[in-house]
């Protein structure tokens, strides 16, 4: 069940962010009916944007749709499968025919499990490679062109820490990542003339259906997890989604081609020693056998 948007990451947002901060302007966000995406898509509409939420399974559409029709937000959602390049082109121009224009993509969906590199199937590795890689590739194409054509705008892309480290048993998520960092800061280079930004964010582990289902199924596995991030706890989705809203508006206008890591300093290196414990020195000696 997804949180009230009366949360402390939103009650924090809404201080410094007004419910007009994206008026005016269309938003665009795949994967957008379910977890950190369905809260961007509510973080954005609730803030004035006209959203199209994409995603490849309807059913992910109705909850949302009823929200948005009870709060009075203007928000629409389409099928899509990202992974076809054909169907991006013509549900991006149809966006862009009934809305006028599309000023923000964020592209946020993805698959991912856990698998041993060496018992990974092909088409294992291309769906997944499919989805995040592709999708992501072909989504800024066809929405970047629009962008170019109206003047402007920007694309947000949902990476992991994994993207610059590397992970154990995702290695399809991991490489696809990584291609979707490069993809940021080459877009970002390329179309900074068009007045485009395109940035990404990098949440660490954080409280997720799909994630806990294909990535810490049992609780165990999950207080492990937890264990080994410095804050000493999951992230949640309004967290992350707080951090995507900031990065989208008028206060990051002057921020492009970087990426933010949301994750409570997980990905930071692990210590050689436990915090509140000593280390015991051993003198070296010397071929005579002195101390040194």
């Amino acid at each position: 069940m997804s949180t009230p948007w009366n949360s402390p990451s939103e009650e924090l947002l809404a201080r410094f962010l007004p419910d007009d901060t994206f008026a005016g302007q269309v938003a665009v966000i795949t994967g957008g009916g379910t977890g950190l995406g369905r809260e961007i898509s509510r973080g954005l509409a609730k803030r004035g944007a006209r959203v199209v939420i994409l995603s490849r399974n309807p059913d992910h559409h109705a909850s949302i749709l009823d929200e948005a029709s009870s709060q009075g937000w203007d928000l629409t959602a389409l099928p899509l499968d990202v992974r076809q390049a054909d169907t991006v082109h013509e549900t991006a121009a149809a966006i862009v025919e009934s809305h006028g224009q599309v000023d923000i993509l964020v592209n946020n969906a993805a698959g991912n499990f856990v698998c041993p590199a060496e018992r990974m199937s092909a088409n294992a590795w291309r769906s997944v490679l499919g989805i995040v890689l592709d999708g992501t590739f072909y989504c800024s194409r066809s929405f970047g062109r629009s962008m170019i054509q109206s003047g402007g705008g920007q694309i947000l892309n949902v990476v992991a820490t994994y993207a610059w480290t590397g992970m154990p048993g995702v290695v399809h998520s991991a490489c696809a990542k990584s291609g979707v960092l490069t993809m940021t800061k080459t877009l970002a280079a390329e179309w900074s003339r068009f007045g485009i930004r395109v940035n990404a964010i990098a949440p660490g582990p954080f409280e997720s259906d799909g994630a806990s289902a294909n990535l810490w199924p049992e609780d165990m596995q999950q207080e492990a997890f937890e264990r080994t991030i410095p804050l000493g706890r999951f992230g949640t989705r309004e967290e992350v989604a707080a951090h995507c809203i900031y990065l989208l508006s008028p206060v990051s206008n002057w921020v492009s081609g970087t990426c933010l890591t949301v994750d409570g300093g997980s990905s930071l290196p692990r210590p050689m020693w436990q915090p509140g414990t000593s280390i015991e020195r051993v003198k070296a000696t010397g071929g005579d056998g002195k101390s040194e």
